[in-house]
């Protein structure tokens, strides 16, 4: 099954894909628990059951503007960093042998064919095609052949970067929240639809193909990145996983390739579904901030 958020007139509403369209899960159901993602997640074995009696309607058509983030509002983005080999090497890092990791917050999430905001207090701002996983039911000590159970689906996310805020201090958390600053959707996938094993995953830059990946190539799995996570805290339902981006980002390029005003970035995960977002200037900051970054113009800053 597939899942959108979609803007309407009573707010953010959960759809199914339907037979044509999508059809509001909560009024298809008569459940309006299930007018969110996070709803749907907790719901279990039970909630999904109704969705697919949902999924075997017609629905109506969608409009680009009118999908949301598909995960709107989750508790957490707990995020693989450095999670293909070959971003490692491009970084002039070694190959990690203990997952990166690192925290976003809701406030950065926009829907799969929004704006996306272009820090003012950035003059790095990159790109990171990846798949993002959306946690079901969740729990602690997840163990890897039990993780698919965990999992409500998966979505395209870019992982948008001010790389000086990123690379000030050994923390990467103020280069990763800029608001507005991580598509994520046009759908969360359910396991039955796609085997998220051996996926392409592809970025391009205003046409040009910037990042050419496959999922297999991931350091880290899906199911070992679920058993990580539950390692430390309980996954909770609607959290997402974002599971790292390969090489390719425009750091790592000679010149560096920034994300300006204007540029259209496109990430598409195979079987999954593509994010297309023009990026825009960032209008309310304040002149003469006083917190800039400075870093070295160097390919590995």
């Amino acid at each position: 099954m597939r899942f959108a958020t979609i803007r309407t007139a009573r707010g953010l509403r959960l759809h199914v894909k339907g037979t044509e369209g999508y059809v509001d899960l909560a009024d298809a159901s008569g459940d309006e628990a299930l007018s969110s993602i996070n709803g749907l997640a907790a719901g279990g074995s039970g909630a999904l059951d109704r969705a697919r009696d949902a999924a075997s309607q017609a629905g109506q058509s969608v409009d680009n503007k009118d999908f949301a983030a598909a995960t709107p509002n989750p508790t957490r983005v707990l995020c693989l960093g450095v999670n293909y080999a070959d971003h490692a090497i491009e970084g002039g890092r070694a190959v990690p042998t203990w997952p990166e990791s690192f925290v976003r917050g809701a406030g950065s999430c926009i829907g799969a064919y929004d704006d996306m905001v272009k820090p003012a207090l950035t003059n790095r701002f990159d790109f990171e095609g990846e798949l993002a996983i959306v946690i079901g039911q969740g729990g602690r000590y997840i163990k890897a052949q039990d993780a698919f159970e965990a999992i409500l689906g998966y979505a395209v996310m870019n992982d948008g970067s001010a790389r000086e805020w990123q690379r000030a201090a050994t923390q990467w958390t103020p280069g990763k929240n800029f608001e507005g600053t991580m598509p994520i959707g046009p759908d969360v996938v359910t396991n039955d639809e796609v085997d998220v094993t051996d996926l392409a995953i592809t970025t391009t830059l205003n046409g040009t193909v910037m990042q050419d990946a496959r999922t297999s190539d991931m350091i880290v799995s899906v199911a070992r990145a679920v058993e990580y996570f539950s390692s430390f805290t309980t996954l909770r339902p609607g959290d997402v996983i974002a599971s790292g981006t390969p090489g390719g980002v425009g750091f790592a390029r000679t010149p560096p390739v920034w994300l300006l005003p204007g540029d259209l970035i496109e990430v598409t995960v195979e079987g999954i579904g593509t994010i297309s977002n023009r990026v825009v200037a960032e209008q309310d900051a304040p002149a003469n901030w006083p917190w800039i970054p400075l870093t070295p113009d160097t390919k590995t800053f």
